[in-house]
């Protein structure tokens, strides 16, 4: 259920700057928002797979978290952000 590597360096570029820019704030809010989708899709036709759901949940967590921060550092950037990656709010 991993995201492949190409695809993880093509959302850094988008989001961070540079690939090799992983620690940027918007980088891993991309990440996890793919990685999210990617396991709910998972969680759609195999609905018993608690581990995958616990998971999911702290994923989902992190990513508020980063959120949060990302929109008391910079709330112009935080309403694009989350109108660039879909996300409710």
């Amino acid at each position: 259920m991993a995201i492949a590597q190409e695809k993880i360096a093509e959302i850094y570029t988008e989001y961070g700057g540079s690939a090799t820019n992983t620690g940027s704030i918007e980088g891993q809010v991309a990440v996890l928002t793919e990685r999210i989708n990617h396991i709910s899709e998972h969680l759609k036709s195999n609905f018993k797979d608690h581990s995958s759901r616990l998971s999911l949940i702290k994923m989902v967590g992190r990513r508020k978290k980063f959120l949060k921060y990302i929109a008391k550092k910079d709330i112009t950037n935080y309403r694009s952000l989350i109108k660039k990656l879909n996300i409710r709010k």
